[in-house]
């Protein structure tokens, strides 16, 4: 998954661009830039990938979904439903700003149950985040008219899914808001960085100022921008962008290096019975950057990723058990420990998360295993690879 497989002179140059002129901060010192502004460049190609009229860099993709929301106007006690399987970042990012997650059940899009999220939706809901795992969608249609008949905002966090698309538009572009997260292992990467896309402007012009201490950016004296309201510190450095520009420019490079892997592997186990393959919605071609299928059950599963670590197949995860993604073992959640004091709301949110039933979340994840797909295995590579993991599944009839 990671561009940082594939370093070359093009990141090269423009990081040498920002120590050439010596301004590491994204906005301000206009005189001694020599032109570079890699922030803005970097704003901009992504808005042309995407086709989407604004973007805005911020520090992570945790800083990416926490800005989206608040943008958008989600805060104190406001609900957000959101995936039980996803990276914790989606929590913390909902929590900071005092609102509740709200978790429901996943269906064999690895993705948001529609039916679940019609489900759970209450007076306080102000916003379903659909989280795009392991390089798909889930069912985009059918969460869009939910969204559209209870007047929610549709939040797409597409931090693992750049490159991918439904029926034409990429992942994250569908949406009211839409994540990238370019930390240090995404298809593309700016070592720390992230990015909120939207055509709203009302929502990019609060983005653009809530992620620098509520600054306006009018004018070119920093010292003398208002501050039409209160935000913090989410910026991106020029450093970051830097890389993260020339790896932009690379993403049908990384792509069509990932579906190459991917289609080898998919091709070997596709004939072996016992090997699903997740469920992608009609109109949907995934990013590549796993390939994900399920096993008949969680013994199975547990077997197999065994199996494969004890043969050198790596990067390969069941997620059950994983501290990471998925809710079962997010005991620091459903136990709300945290170091300051939490609203009486939101700890009473999280209490219920001990005995919610997610037994359909626990058959899709505990019979899914998830291998992520480098760029820089050769075709030997995979090729040995997808022979050893048809003879690990095999084994185990």
């Amino acid at each position: 998954m990671p561009g940082f497989e594939l370093f070359s002179d093009l990141e090269r140059k423009e990081v040498n661009d920002v120590l050439d002129n010596g301004v590491l901060m994204r906005y301000g010192f206009d005189g001694m830039r020599k032109g570079h502004w890699k922030a803005k460049e970097l704003e901009a190609e992504l808005s042309k990938t995407f086709s989407t009229n604004h973007v805005q860099l911020v520090s992570s993709g945790t800083a990416a979904v926490s800005v989206a929301l608040a943008s958008a106007g989600v805060g104190a006690g406001d609900e957000v439903i959101m995936p039980t399987f996803t990276f914790v970042a989606s929590f913390e990012a909902i929590m900071m700003l005092g609102a509740i997650p709200i978790l429901v059940d996943i269906d064999d899009t690895l993705t948001l149950d529609p039916k679940a999220v019609e489900a759970a939706i209450t007076p306080k809901t102000k916003a379903v985040m659909i989280v795009q795992m392991c390089g798909s969608m889930g069912h985009m249609d059918a969460l869009r008219t939910i969204c559209n008949n209870h007047k929610l905002i549709f939040v797409e966090d597409a931090c693992q899914a750049i490159g991918g698309s439904y029926k034409g538009k990429l992942l994250g572009s569908i949406a009211d808001v839409g994540c990238f997260s370019f930390d240090f292992v995404k298809t593309i990467t700016c070592g720390e960085g992230g990015a909120v896309i939207t055509n709203n402007k009302d929502y990019y012009l609060n983005a653009d100022h809530y992620s620098d201490h509520g600054h306006d950016h009018i004018g070119n004296d920093r010292g003398a921008e208002s501050h039409p309201f209160l935000g913090y510190n989410f910026r991106i450095s020029e450093l970051n962008a830097a890389v993260g520009l020339a790896q932009a420019r690379r993403l049908p490079e990384f792509i069509a290096l990932q579906k190459q892997n991917y289609t080898i592997l998919r091709n070997a186990l596709e004939v072996l019975p016992e090997v699903q393959f997740r469920t992608v919605p009609d109109g949907g071609e995934e990013s590549y950057a796993f390939l994900n299928f399920f096993l008949p059950d969680l013994e199975t599963s547990r077997n197999v990723s065994k199996a494969f670590k004890e043969n050198g197949i790596d990067v390969c995860w069941n997620y059950f058990d994983n501290n990471w993604h998925y809710i079962r073992e997010w005991h620091h959640l459903k136990e709300a420990k945290s170091l300051y004091p939490i609203s009486p709301e939101i700890k009473a949110a999280l209490t219920t998360l001990k005995t919610k039933d997610f037994s359909q979340s626990d058959y899709f994840i505990g019979r899914n295993i998830s291998c992520l797909i480098k760029l820089s295995w050769t075709a030997d590579d995979v090729k040995l690879r997808a022979s050893k993991m048809v003879e690990c599944i095999k084994k185990m009839r």
